[in-house]
């Protein structure tokens, strides 16, 4: 049902079209050099931008159940639903709001609306040009306007990097230095194009993966073994406890989940309990540099984080701390990746595990969480790679060389 004031409304002249640049080859060493150079100081014509019109969103799927609640939170209504495949969206999902196809919305609606783009598992710029071509004005990424409501609702993918200063430069150079092949010098790029300039940068050769691959990239299951202890930080709804016990066909040592957010948690330990394992356990802590307590914003889902807009404060703990022996660390953690790399130093020196931590929650991404690992871990490879789009699903993989494949 669309609500009667969008047919009436006078909407703010639409912003900036998105770039998409194609690149044929991967970048050795010097090209990557030369390309940030490139991206270092450039302008950006984006910026976080509001909601000054009534709002659509365009994709029903999980992301796009992600920004209704999101903007429900925030006191916004959303004026409707927009997917491709409306007929086959869930319908207990979006009782309120029933999705309907862009050929169904009037002409007037259209031109009234600002749409926001939550589809994060296909390139932006083709759909944001596909949608104008429909006769939709104001089109934007979702992250980009969440980024305007930080001070209600910690979600932070929509940052944008400024300018780079000369050292930082030579910080995030130092990092594509350092990767272990030339796909990871691509998915660094591309990741850096996106948070500096918006720009949509593909490298032919190195596509992003896609999230079924999380954390499970043909690197680390060569080398995977029969007697893991897999350390499962941010374990969110049991998801990824359930893949790694199916990746590993069941052959492991231990699984500790750890989930601080209690609706979360109780998702992760029913997924758990379906699986009827001694063997996996389930943790209430919050991992970080150092014990103490921190503020906490619960009940968001997979965004849940600490965070400064929390009212509830948890029990942190450093992996150090906990002792729990791991060889293969997991780290999805909404932007307290490196804190929780560092409460970890000594256990990582000590055990060697594989490691992999998403870096695409704050600045931290750019260099700092690479370069934190490779000063911090000798004999190691590293890897990055980019599992989904507009900035989202990066994460660093380490190896360490004496588990290379044979």
């Amino acid at each position: 049902m669309l609500h009667p004031d969008l047919l009436h409304s006078s909407p703010p002249r639409p912003g900036p079209v998105h770039r998409a640049r194609s690149f044929p080859a991967l970048p050795g060493a010097t090209k990557a050099a030369f390309l940030l150079a490139e991206l270092a100081v450039s302008p950006c014509a984006f910026s976080p931008v509001g909601a000054e019109k009534p709002l659509a969103l365009y994709g029903a799927g999980d992301m796009g159940r992600l920004a209704r609640d999101f903007f429900a939170l925030a006191g916004l209504d959303i004026a409707l639903v927009i997917d491709r495949n409306a007929a086959n969206a869930s319908i207990g999902a979006w009782s309120a709001t029933r999705p309907v196809t862009p050929e169904a919305v009037p002409e007037a609606v259209k031109r009234s609306v600002r749409v926001a783009v939550c589809v994060a598992t296909s390139a932006y710029v083709p759909i944001e040009a596909a949608l104008h071509e429909a006769g939709f004005d104001d089109v934007v990424p979702f992250y980009d306007l969440s980024e305007s409501f930080r001070h209600l609702h910690p979600l932070s993918n929509g940052w944008f990097a400024p300018p780079f200063t000369a050292g930082e430069q030579a910080e995030v150079a130092s990092a594509l230095a350092g990767w272990d092949d030339d796909a990871s010098r691509a998915h660094h790029l591309q990741f850096l194009a996106w948070r500096r300039l918006r720009e949509e940068w593909v490298f032919a050769p190195a596509p992003p993966l896609g999230g079924d691959t999380r954390y499970f990239i043909p690197e680390i299951l060569a080398v995977l073994r029969g007697d893991e202890t897999f350390i499962d930080g941010g374990a969110y709804d049991g998801c990824i406890v359930e893949a790694f016990a199916r990746r590993t066909g069941g052959s492991f040592k231990r699984i500790v989940a750890i989930e601080p957010d209690g609706p979360n948690r109780a998702r992760c330990e029913a997924a758990v309990g379906k699986m009827s394992d001694p063997r996996i356990t389930v943790m209430d802590v919050a991992l970080a540099e150092r014990d103490g307590e921190a503020p906490f914003h619960e009940g968001l889902g997979y965004a849940s984080q600490l965070s400064a807009t929390g009212s509830a404060r948890i029990a942190c703990r450093s992996l150090d701390a906990l002792d729990l022996q791991p060889t293969f660390v997991k780290l999805h953690l909404e932007g307290g990746e490196l804190a929780a790399l560092k409460g970890a130093r000594e256990t990582l020196l000590k055990h060697r595990p594989l490691v992999t931590v998403t870096v695409y929650h704050n600045d931290d991404g750019l260099w700092k969480t690479a370069r934190w690992l490779m000063q911090t871990l000798p004999d190691y490879r590293f890897l990055f790679r980019i599992h989904a789009w507009c900035g989202t699903g990066a994460v660093i993989y380490a190896i360490p060389n004496e588990r290379r494949a044979q």
